[in-house]
C-alpha cells in the first residue's frame, strides 16, 4: 500500500483531520468535566454518604484523582500500539474505552440502592475514563501535527486543543440547563445522569469520523522504513528520559492552572464564598470564552516565534497571576470574579495552544505517540489529581494567597525546564 501512498492516493483532507482530531478532545474532555462537576455537586450525596459533608467531598475528589493515575497507564498501552500497529486504530480504541466508561457512570446505582458496590463501581468507571484519556490526547495531537503541512504545525496541533473548552462549555451548559429545566430533587434523583448518557451520541459521531482517516504520512514513513521499535516505552525511558522529565515539567503548569481555575474554583467558590452553583457555572462559561479565542492566538504565536520562547514568555506571565488570586477571588463581587476566572483561563490558553505541538516535538516518530501521552499525563498527574485538594487544603488552613504562591511556583518549574530543553530541541518556528 505504500506505494500508492506517494501518489495521493491515501491523503487527508485537512477538515477531515482536524475535525476528527478536535470531536475526539472534545468528547473526552466533556466526559472528564461532567465527571469533574458531578464530583463537587452529585457524587458527595449519592455515593458517599458520611457524617461530614468534608469528608465526603474530599472522597469524591479522590475519586476524581484516580483517572489521573490511570492515565499513565493508558499512554503506556495506548501509545504501545500507537507507535506499532498506528494512530487510527489506537485512537478509535481510545475513544471507544473512554465512551463506554462515560455512559456507565450513567447507568450506576446508587449507594442508596447497593451499599459499597457503588463507589467502587464508579471508582472503576473512572479509571476506564482515565484510561481511555491517557490514550486518546496523545494520538489526537500527532493526528494534527503529522498531517500538518510545514509552517503551520503548532496551528493544526492547536485544535486538537481547542477539545478542552468546547468540551468545557458543552458539560458546563448541560448541568446549567439541567439547573433550569429541573428541581433540585429531580436533578438528584436522575437529572445528574443525562450528561453521562448523553456522552453516547458524540462518542458515535467520533467513531464515524475516525473510521473514515488514514495513517498519518510520519507514522506510515516509519512503517515504510522498517523502523517501528519492539517496545516504545522501554525506548522512551532508556534514551529520551531526559526528555520525558523535562516535558512532564513542561506541562506541570498548565494543569495546575487549569485545575484551579475550574475545580477548586467551583468548589471554594460555590463554598466558601457564597456564590450559588448557577451564578458560578455561568461565570466559568463566560471565561471559557477567553481559553477558547487564546488557543488559536498562541499557536500562530508558536508558529511564528517559535514554541519555546512563545511557552517561556507565558509561562512569567503565570508566575505573576498567582499574586493576583487572593485579591481578585473574592466574596460579593461578581465582576472581580469574571475578571480573575476570564484572566486565569485565558492565559490557560496561551499556555495550552503550543503544548502539544512543544511536546511531540521532543520525540522522534517511532516513540511519538508513547513519549508524548506519557509527558502530558505525568504532568496530569503532578500538576491536576492534586491541584483541586491541595489547594483547598492551603485556601483553608493558610488563606487564598497560598494558592496564588503554588500556582507561581510550579510556573516556576516549567519555566526552569523550558531553559533547559536544549536548543537542538526548540522548535523551528
Amino acid at each position: 500500500m505504500s506505494s500508492h501512498h506517494a501518489n495521493g492516493k491515501q491523503v487527508n483532507k485537512p477538515g477531515t483531520v482536524l475535525f476528527a482530531s478536535l470531536i475526539g478532545t472534545t468528547i473526552e474532555f466533556f466526559d472528564f468535566y461532567i465527571y469533574a462537576t458531578a464530583a463537587v455537586l452529585v457524587f458527595p450525596t449519592l455515593f458517599f454518604p458520611s457524617s461530614s459533608p468534608t469528608a465526603a467531598m474530599l472522597q469524591s475528589l479522590a475519586t476524581f484523582a484516580i483517572a489521573f493515575f490511570a492515565r499513565p497507564i493508558g499512554s503506556a498501552v495506548f501509545g504501545h500500539y500507537g507507535d506499532r500497529i498506528g494512530r487510527k486504530a489506537t485512537l478509535v480504541a481510545a475513544l471507544l474505552t473512554m465512551g463506554i466508561s462515560t455512559v456507565a457512570i450513567g447507568l450506576l446505582p446508587t449507594y442508596a440502592a447497593i451499599g459499597t458496590f457503588a463507589p467502587l463501581l464508579l471508582a472503576l468507571c473512572r479509571f476506564g475514563q482515565g484510561l481511555g484519556l491517557g490514550g486518546e490526547w496523545g494520538g489526537a495531537v500527532l493526528l494534527a501535527t503529522e498531517n500538518a503541512p510545514p509552517g503551520k504545525i503548532a496551528w493544526y496541533g492547536c485544535f486538537p486543543q481547542l477539545g478542552a473548552p468546547l468540551g468545557f462549555f458543552l458539560s458546563g451548559g448541560i448541568f446549567l440547563l439541567l439547573g433550569e429545566v429541573l428541581t433540585n430533587e429531580q436533578f438528584f434523583s436522575y437529572g445528574w445522569r443525562i450528561p453521562f448518557l448523553a456522552s453516547a451520541v458524540l462518542v458515535l459521531v467520533g467513531l464515524y469520523v475516525r473510521l473514515k482517516i488514514t495513517e498519518t504520512p510520519a507514522f506510515q514513513k516509519v512503517l515504510d522504513k522498517g523502523e517501528r521499535v519492539k517496545i516504545p516505552l522501554a525506548t522512551v525511558f532508556s534514551e529520551h528520559g531526559r526528555m520525558l522529565v523535562l516535558g512532564t515539567i513542561i506541562a506541570l503548569a498548565t494543569f495546575v492552572l487549569f485545575y484551579l481555575m475550574t475545580v477548586f474554583a467551583l468548589s471554594w467558590g460555590t463554598t466558601a464564598l457564597g456564590y450559588s452553583r448557577q451564578q458560578f457555572l455561568i461565570l466559568q462559561l463566560f471565561a471559557v470564552i477567553f481559553f477558547a479565542l487564546t488557543i488559536p492566538v498562541s499557536a500562530l504565536l508558536a508558529d511564528k516565534y517559535g514554541r519555546r520562547i512563545t511557552m517561556i514568555v507565558i509561562s512569567v506571565a503565570m508566575m505573576l497571576f498567582g499574586v493576583l488570586i487572593a485579591p481578585m477571588f473574592v466574596a460579593n463581587s461578581i465582576i472581580s470574579v469574571a475578571i480573575f476566572l476570564s484572566l486565569g483561563l485565558a492565559l490557560m490558553g496561551m499556555t495550552y495552544g503550543p503544548l502539544g505541538t512543544m511536546l511531540s516535538e521532543l520525540f522522534p516518530a517511532e516513540i511519538r505517540y508513547t513519549g508524548v501521552s506519557l509527558t502530558f499525563n505525568l504532568g496530569g498527574i503532578f500538576g491536576a489529581s492534586l491541584a483541586p485538594y491541595a489547594a483547598t487544603w492551603l485556601a483553608t488552613n493558610y488563606g487564598l494567597q497560598y494558592v496564588g504562591y503554588y500556582l507561581s511556583g510550579a510556573s516556576l518549574l516549567t519555566l526552569a525546564a523550558l531553559l533547559l530543553v536544549a536548543k537542538s530541541h526548540a522548535a523551528k518556528g
